[in-house]
């Protein structure tokens, strides 16, 4: 399963629009794009592998692996970017402004969801992270 996460970049945060097979799932909010700083920037783009992972912190969420020059690069629930994400990736069910969310933790579960369904069948499943082109400052 590949899921597509088409973004646009803001100086205050990263927006993202979560696509499988062309449907819409959710939206996504991330730290802007600093260079791949860690701590402080989106990752770059390209395809990761997403494997499930849980922590007591966050309950059940997904690692994204493979990420250049960073580690521990979770999609896991988050409604504030600046204040919630070190990198990672948040699911909203709605963008209210740039790099805030609301209803990260049922965007999140509905991507689970689907996740899990294709990790019971031992399939892999992929974010393939691409620009939608326009850059906002």
């Amino acid at each position: 399963m590949e899921l597509i996460l088409e973004r646009s970049y803001h100086q205050e945060g990263t927006h993202g629009t979560l696509f499988l097979n062309f449907r819409f799932l959710c939206f996504t909010i991330e730290l802007p794009w600093l260079g791949n700083q860690r701590s402080k920037s989106c990752i770059p783009e390209g395809t990761y592998e997403l494997v499930a992972r849980y922590s007591k912190k966050f309950g059940n969420h997904l690692l994204v692996k493979g990420v250049p020059n960073r580690n521990l690069i979770l999609m896991h629930p988050a409604n504030y970017a600046k204040d919630e994400l070190l990198g990672c990736i948040a699911p909203v069910s709605e963008l209210t402004s740039i790099g805030v969310g609301s209803n990260s933790r049922r965007a999140m579960q509905k991507i689970l969801s689907l996740c899990h369904q294709v990790f019971e069948r031992k399939e892999t499943v992929l974010l393939t992270i691409k620009s939608t082109g326009y850059e906002f400052n």
